[in-house]
C-alpha cells in the first residue's frame, strides 16, 4: 500500500530534495541540483516565486520507505497570461511502480481541483528558467546543470495515468569548428553596418550586470513571451535569477548588441559547463564542490548555451550572426570542445536552423505532457 504525505516540515523538505540523489546514486548521466539552492526553492522566505505561485509537495511511502515525490505548482501569472486554469507538476521522481506514480499524480490532481484548476501539465517549473520537460530520448547523455535527468520508465508511468503529449523540445550538441566561419563573419559585418549595430563584450561582469540588467530582461521578455510555457517574471524573481546565475557566468561568453542610440537589441550568453563537477560533488558545495565548479567556470571544456534573445523588430534580419560570429570566435580562443544548446521547441525552426553553420548532433529530446483534471 502506498502512503502519501504532504511536505510540511524542514525534515520533509530535506527528504524531498535529497530523494533523487538516492534514486540516481549509481547513474553516471544524472546531474543533481545544488542542494542548498534547491532547498531554498521550497522556503517561502527565500524563494521569490512564492509571490506568484501556490505550491504543494508530496512524498510517497511504502512500508515506511520513501519511494517517490512530486510537486504541484499553480503559476498564477501564467494562468493570467493564458486565461487557463492550469497546475504544473514538477520534481516528479519515483521507483518503477505504477501504483506509486498514480498515487502521486492523484494527490496533485485532488489538491489542484480544490484550488479550481482544470488542467495538469508538466514537467514544468516555477518559470522558464527552472528545469522542465521529461527526457524521452538521450538517456545515455550527461545532463547539463540546467536540465533534469530521468529514467526511461518515467514516460510509461506518466502515459499510463492518461497524460498526452503537448509539446516536445529537442537539444543539439554543437562542435567547435577548427577555424572561424568567414561567411558568418561577412554577414555579421554587413548586418552591423546596415542597422548601425555595435557588438559589446563586458570588461567587468559585475558592472555590466548592474548597468544593463533591466534592459536585458526587457529584451528577454519581448523575445520569449510568445513561446510555450514562458512566464512573466516579477522584479523580485529577476533579482533572484541574477543573484543565482552571476556566480557561474564567464564574461568571455556574454555578447551584447546595441543600436546607434545605445539601446540593447539582442544578447547571447552561455554558461561554462560544470555538470561533471556537480556530479562528482553530489550537489554539495562544500567541502570540494566549490573548487571543482570554479575550475570548470574559469577553464571550461564545454559550455551550455543559456539564452539568445533578439527584440522582435530586429528578428529575421541577420542579427543572430553577430552573436554566432562572436560565439565561434570565443569557443575557438578558449579551447571549448563543444556546446550544449539545451531546450529548443520542436517547431521553432528559426532557432534550430541557425546552428547549421556548425557540425552538430541532435542527441536529446524532452516532452511536456497535458491532461484534463477528472
Amino acid at each position: 500500500m502506498v502512503e502519501i504525505k504532504e511536505v510540511i516540515s524542514k525534515g520533509d523538505i530535506k527528504k524531498f530534495v535529497e530523494y533523487p540523489n538516492k534514486l540516481y546514486k549509481k547513474n553516471e548521466f544524472y546531474v543533481p541540483f545544488l542542494s542548498i539552492d534547491e532547498k531554498n526553492k521550497f522556503d517561502k522566505d527565500k524563494n521569490e516565486s512564492y509571490d506568484d505561485c501556490i505550491i504543494k509537495c508530496f512524498l510517497a511511502y511504502r512500508d515506511k520507505q520513501l519511494v517517490g515525490r512530486i510537486a504541484g505548482i499553480i503559476q498564477k501569472l501564467y494562468n493570467e497570461k493564458t486565461g487557463q486554469k492550469r497546475v504544473r507538476f514538477s520534481r516528479f521522481d519515483c521507483i518503477n511502480d505504477e501504483e506509486v506514480s498514480k498515487a502521486l499524480f492523484m494527490s496533485v490532481e485532488k489538491w489542484a481541483k480544490e484550488q479550481g484548476m482544470e488542467i495538469i501539465h508538466g514537467p514544468m517549473g516555477y518559470n522558464d528558467l527552472d528545469r522542465e520537460g521529461l527526457l524521452i530520448d538521450g538517456f545515455d547523455q550527461l545532463s547539463t546543470f540546467e536540465e533534469q535527468y530521468n529514467y526511461d520508465y518515467y514516460q510509461k508511468l506518466i502515459e499510463a495515468y492518461g497524460f498526452k503529449k503537448e509539446v516536445d523540445w529537442v537539444e543539439y550538441r554543437i562542435f567547435t569548428p577548427k577555424e572561424e566561419n568567414e561567411r558568418i563573419n561577412h554577414i555579421a559585418e554587413v548586418v552591423s553596418k546596415r542597422y548601425k549595430l555595435k557588438l559589446i563584450k563586458p570588461d567587468n561582469l559585475k558592472k555590466f550586470i548592474s548597468d544593463n540588467k533591466q534592459e536585458l530582461f526587457q529584451v528577454l521578455d519581448a523575445a520569449y513571451s510568445p513561446l510555450y510555457g514562458v512566464v512573466p517574471m516579477s522584479d523580485k524573481v529577476k533579482d533572484a535569477v541574477i543573484a543565482q546565475f552571476k556566480l557561474i557566468l564567464n564574461k568571455d561568453f556574454i555578447v551584447c548588441i546595441k543600436n546607434e542610440f545605445g539601446a540593447i537589441v539582442a544578447f547571447g550568453l552561455a554558461f561554462p559547463s560544470f555538470s561533471e563537477a556537480v556530479n562528482k560533488s553530489k550537489g554539495k558545495i562544500l567541502p570540494l564542490g566549490i573548487f571543482r565548479m570554479m575550475r570548470q567556470i574559469k577553464n571550461p571544456t564545454a559550455i551550455d548555451l543559456g539564452l539568445i534573445a533578439i527584440r522582435p523588430e530586429y528578428q529575421n534580419k541577420g542579427v543572430n550572426t553577430l552573436i554566432l560570429s562572436a560565439l565561434i570566435k570565443g569557443m575557438i580562443e578558449k579551447g571549448v570542445k563543444y556546446a550544449e544548446t539545451n531546450l529548443m521547441l520542436e517547431y521553432n525552426n528559426r532557432i534550430q536552423t541557425q546552428w547549421n553553420v556548425f557540425d552538430y548532433v541532435e542527441h536529446k529530446k524532452r516532452r511536456c505532457y497535458v491532461k484534463s483534471i477528472d
